[in-house]
């Protein structure tokens, strides 16, 4: 998937993961979670596939966020997530608004994620890095951060933040627990 994401290939990654909902799909799966916040840019691939539902992991975010009362909110993720409306426009489509970091903190939040944390690799300077990172966004009016990447709650904890961190990690496994349950 990262190399289709690299290569901008969306559409490959699109019709893999469609593929392979399809395939959950007929073995008895009620619903379908993409448990990556990047790879939502291809949810519509994946539904024109399937006829049960994909909980939607910024809609899961979008609602935990609004039961804290908050309306403006930092996003934290892979440069494709902070950068392209597929995710952001999910979450302001809730009356959210978003803040992003500057261009070249994207670029380093982006690289330390694929260079550091999805190979378990955690340094404390990329923490402080980040840590940096978050003050300049609550500097900038963010009452919430969202952690948008699925690793990003490997580096960065509550403690680490002076405002609510919104793990999307662990809101999306919660929301499929809550779908389960409730089916």
């Amino acid at each position: 998937m990262e190399r289709f994401q690299a290569a901008g290939r969306w559409d490959e990654a699109g019709k893999r993961l469609g593929n392979a909902a399809y395939s959950l799909e007929k073995a008895g799966a009620d619903f379908i979670v993409i448990c990556t916040n990047t790879m939502h840019k291809v949810v519509k691939d994946i539904e024109a596939r399937i006829n049960i539902p994909v909980l939607h992991i910024a809609d899961a975010t979008a609602s935990q966020i609004k039961k804290s009362n908050l309306r403006t909110v930092g996003l934290l993720g892979t440069k494709y997530t902070m950068e392209q409306d597929f995710y952001k426009f999910r979450i302001e489509s809730n009356g959210l608004n978003i803040l992003i970091p500057d261009h070249s903190e994207r670029e380093m939040i982006h690289k330390i994620i694929f260079e550091e944390l999805c190979l378990g690799n955690i340094q404390q300077t990329s923490r402080g890095y980040y840590k940096e990172v978050i003050k300049g966004l609550i500097d900038q009016g963010a009452e919430g951060i969202i952690l948008g990447c699925t690793e990003i709650g490997f580096l960065v904890k509550q403690n680490d933040s002076q405002v609510p961190l919104f793990d999307t990690t662990e809101i999306h496994a919660m929301e499929a627990v809550r779908e389960a349950l409730e089916n």
